[in-house]
């Protein structure tokens, strides 16, 4: 195998895993460990410089970085990263002072239509800049989907409130109430760019017997929910069943229990583990007392003259094909109706652009999407980006606020004369962490902790108020606790051949059997012959040569600690610890890498 490549930026990125997995790249062990030293203003600027909803999403994000954390290699539950988050927003002091200072207006005006994360993180980042961006929203109030879909037990108003004030200060205009129902009239009033980050505003339909006999008592879920937020909706029937299996079901059934759901049902058409809700979304509907039956196809809404009365469902399995396709199939048991006053749909949702006409430049395709370049957010009009749940269809908060970054630096390029193809490389600040022989400038102790639970509200006193937050967040000790079980990816163990006497200190005291010294050859030859072999091809092997005996240093990523031990054993210094700090910033607000289209 060839010398890695240890300058090149995406290199030591891809080790940091949870960094890696964050659609906005954001860097968690930075802030882990400035949260570890109580530095919680600080923390939340690292994390405002890349997600922009540090509360917000501190409370709801979907965590892509979760599953990516290395601490889950080494026990079964990853680091609270999401939760530790809510940490720096929970206790940081007023930050107001550190935003962004603004640049003079440079005469440049982008209207941005939606007031939800993926528009409002385009103009997050193009307001300092000196653009003057418009956005333009339906609702009196920033926040979009945030806002209107999130229940406010999950996201209180007063953290969206915070949290779009901050963006809304950089000089922003934002026009609420203001529903744009035609592109064309907006392209004819010369803006320079235009940003779509309308979502996904149409719930999916369930379009079976008895639908439009039993409307009365037959709802969309996000409708539903919007309803609710606005409080146009206070009350539900005692007998609920909610048809879906992602989170917006979640939301709904927790909601229907807080206005008079007595008999809440949740029910599917996949197994449990194949719902898309999120595990712990899935674990607070259950703690609340609500059942989730699966398998089951409704097939008729039963009514008696317009009244709803029940859903009939068909059972049904799951088959698989030769090539682990999922087909489901009728089980041969009796339909089964379930008798209920509600029925919340929550199925999916749609994208709608009846105010886009299909004369000014923009190309769908045959789900009647906008055809959108992943990468730069551009459409085939080059004046028009898309971004969020309008782009792609729905995801989450996290992915809108990526989409954002990556518009806005389309935009920027685009407005400045550039070639907006060519995406920018991160910067990278290189800083050993070495203070002495056995002492760093971070704490290297693996901590045997499992992870520490969020505190809940008493559920009594939960389900009685729609407003009151059931996760209660980390208190500073459990914070300090939580944050001492991350590994620290972010400090890199280095290599120097020169400094080598092969004397195998670092192999007989690494913890995990991650350093080899041996002859060279092919990759798969190479993993075979490791102290441990490394049969995962997705975690790079770093290879070092140059040694004297000609033998190369193989060190498998994928188990590697970042304990330290290697370097505080080494003789030479031929190892070190270094911190890499990936700043993917431009201007004071988070850009992306060529590393966010391969992630």
């Amino acid at each position: 195998m060839k010398p890695t490549d240890i300058s090149a930026p995406d290199y030591f990125h891809k080790v940091v895993d949870c960094q890696w997995a964050c659609p906005a790249h954001t860097p968690v062990p930075e802030y882990i460990r400035l949260i570890a030293e109580g530095r919680y203003s600080d923390a939340y600027m690292v994390n405002w410089r890349s997600n922009v909803f540090p509360g917000i999403l501190g409370r709801t994000c979907d965590r892509p970085c979760e599953p990516a954390c290395r601490r889950g290699r080494v026990e079964e539950t990853p680091v609270a990263i999401c939760r530790l988050k809510r940490v720096a927003a929970d206790f940081k002091d007023d930050v107001k002072h550190r935003m962004p200072r603004l640049s003079p207006k440079n005469g440049k005006r982008i209207a941005i239509v939606g007031g939800g994360p993926a528009s409002l993180s385009v103009a997050r980042d193009l307001a300092p800049l000196g653009y003057h961006c418009t956005v333009f929203d339906s609702d009196p109030k920033a926040g979009g989907m945030m806002r209107t879909q999130i229940p406010k037990f999950r996201l209180p108003d007063s953290v969206i409130d915070e949290e779009t004030d901050y963006i809304l200060d950089l000089g922003i205009e934002f026009r609420g109430g203001t529903r744009i129902d035609s592109l064309k009239k907006l392209l004819g009033e010369n803006y320079d760019a235009i940003f779509v980050g309308s979502g996904a505003p149409r719930g999916r339909e369930l379009d079976i017997p008895g639908r439009k006999e039993a409307a009365g008592n037959i709802h969309i879920g996000i409708d539903w929910l919007s309803s609710v937020s606005f409080g146009h909706v206070e009350k539900i029937g005692k007998r609920v069943i909610v048809l879906g299996g992602g989170n917006t079901a979640m939301d709904c059934c927790r909601t229907a229990r807080r206005l008079g759901g007595e008999d809440v049902k949740v029910i599917v058409r996949s197994g449990f583990e194949e719902m898309k809700a999120s595990p712990w979304e899935k674990e607070d509907a259950i703690h609340e007392d609500i059942p989730i039956l699966n398998f089951m196809v409704p097939v008729a809404f039963t009514h008696d003259n317009g009244k709803l009365t029940g859903v009939t469902f068909q059972k049904v399995r799951a088959e698989y094909d030769a090539r682990g396709k999922r087909n489901l199939v009728p089980s041969g048991e009796p339909d089964q109706t379930i008798e209920c006053d509600d029925v919340l749909v929550a199925v999916g949702q749609e994208n709608a652009f009846p105010w886009i006409e299909r004369d000014c430049g923009i190309e769908f395709d045959k789900s009647d999407m906008p055809r959108v370049d992943p990468t730069t957010m551009g459409s085939t009009n080059p004046k028009v980006f898309f971004g969020g749940d309008a782009a792609f269809g729905p995801k989450n908060i996290i992915w809108a606020v990526a989409h954002g970054h990556d518009a806005a630096l389309s935009i920027h390029k685009l407005l400045s004369g550039e070639d907006i193809t060519e995406r920018p490389l991160p910067e990278v600040h290189i800083s050993s962490q070495k203070m002495g022989i056995h002492e760093w400038s971070y704490d290297n102790d693996v901590s045997s902790d499992k992870r520490y639970k969020v505190p809940h509200r008493d559920k009594v006193i939960a389900l009685k108020d729609i407003r009151a937050e059931v996760e209660l967040g980390y208190d500073v000790k459990l914070a300090l606790g939580e944050a001492q079980r991350c590994l620290n990816c972010d400090i890199q163990t280095v290599f120097a051949a020169p400094l080598c006497i092969e004397c195998d200190a670092c192999v007989d005291i690494c913890p995990m059997d991650c350093i080899t010294f041996t002859e060279n050859g092919e990759e798969a030859d190479l993993r075979a012959r490791l102290k441990a072999p490394s049969p995962h091809l997705d975690q790079d092997l770093y290879v070092a040569d140059g040694l004297k005996t000609g033998r190369v240093m193989v060190k498998d990523e994928d188990v590697c600690l970042h304990c330290g031990l290697c370097a505080e054993r080494c003789p030479t210094g031929a190892w070190d610890m270094q911190k890499y700090l990936i700043d993917m910033t431009l201007a004071g607000s988070s850009c992306p890498s060529k590393a966010r289209s391969a992630a």
